[in-house]
């Protein structure tokens, strides 16, 4: 089957993490394809992000709501938009916590009204070839025991707020797939760290706080293990997926590095004593441990056989060159957290837009 290769593709949640990586990533690599990234700018979203390719003929950013039906129909249609690439979501565990509704207005029918939209504008004809890609979590399979790996055949059983949102919409997914043929595809990801990744979230929170000398907040005995994927392969696997998998699959896409928590906590600790010029050992000593988050998953390891298999696709980075590149990183770019950290981010979009 030849590559599926388009010329006009809608990304949703652009100025978020996973999102504004994956278009700085694709833009450079698909010269001449258009990019509309609609996204509203909650507090995850930042337009700094992607200051390289704003000002790229191809990129069009536009504020709004992927629940906007009449918003998001008309995009689709005077873009001629051939593929939908769908990041939009409320992702943070501990926010879908204590406040777990945003998260079904978002994830769930946010999709849904992206889903119908996509429906309506591939089935009219305006144009001739269409994919939607639902970019989803490992998270929606539950937890693991102390062996053994999701696949994607692993029945879902979400344990957050958060994740059951994810699996709510990929469950759509599937449906408008199944019932009406909508091409699709959802890939399900590890846990990504890298560039421009929120403070809130574990890696760059441990690094900014290391910095700053602050307490090291590590959930129950730190034992919960993760695997980590570095953003830059994610975006790489994204576009392999896109251009490659047939409609209907779901990919499971993972770094094939499993941490606990607290040797990450303790690698960064280790890492940033002799770029911070402190003693050996000196950072650990600002690690607390904190009462456990309810629901909180165990271990997640993905098997990304699947994806190697069918489409040839692997990680390139190891986790020792990723997490000293993210190190370094954020030690260089610490204007930019502390913009993210003061909110002072968010008048980019004002001074770049107008408030357009």
């Amino acid at each position: 089957m030849a590559d599926f290769v388009p010329r006009s593709v809608l990304v949703t949640g652009g100025a978020g993490f996973i999102g504004s990586n994956f278009i700085n990533h694709f833009m450079p690599a698909n010269p001449g394809c258009r990019v509309v990234n609609l996204d509203i700018l909650t507090y995850a979203g930042n337009l700094k992000n992607l200051v390289g390719v704003e000002r790229n003929s191809d990129y069009r950013f536009v504020k709004g709501d992927i629940g906007d039906a009449d918003l998001v129909s008309r995009l689709l249609a005077e873009e001629r938009i051939e593929a939908v690439i769908h990041f939009a979501a409320e992702s943070h565990v501990d926010r879908s916590i204590t406040g777990p509704e945003i998260f079904v207005r978002t994830n769930v029918l946010g999709t849904q009204v992206l889903l119908e939209e996509s429906r309506k504008h591939w089935q009219s004809g305006a144009v001739e070839c269409f994919r939607y890609l639902q970019v989803s979590t490992d998270e929606v399979y539950g937890s693991l025991g102390e062996t053994g790996y999701f696949h994607e055949e692993t029945p879902l059983a979400a344990n957050s707020p958060y994740s059951a949102s994810k699996a709510g919409s990929d469950l759509l997914v599937r449906a408008y797939h199944e019932t009406f043929g909508l091409p699709a595809l959802i890939t399900r990801c590890s846990n990504n760290y890298g560039p421009y990744q929120f403070p809130e979230k574990l890696i760059p929170l441990i690094i900014r706080n290391i910095i700053e000398q602050r307490p090291l907040p590590v959930y129950g005995d730190g034992k919960n293990v993760r695997d980590w994927l570095h953003v830059k392969d994610h975006s790489e696997a994204i576009e392999t997926v896109l251009k490659k998998a047939k409609p209907g699959e779901v990919f499971n896409i993972g770094g094939n590095n499993e941490w606990q928590n607290i040797a990450i906590v303790q690698l960064l600790c280790d890492m940033l004593d002799s770029r911070l010029g402190r003693a050996a050992g000196e950072n650990r000593g600002l690690i607390t441990f904190v009462t456990d988050r309810p629901g909180h998953d165990r271990r997640y390891a993905i098997s990304a056989a699947k994806i190697k298999r069918e489409l040839g696709w692997e990680p390139s980075y190891t986790f020792e060159r990723g997490i000293a590149e993210t190190i370094d990183w954020y030690l260089a770019n610490r204007q930019w957290v502390d913009e993210v950290t003061s909110g002072s981010y968010r008048e980019y979009y004002e001074q770049q837009y107008g408030g357009r």
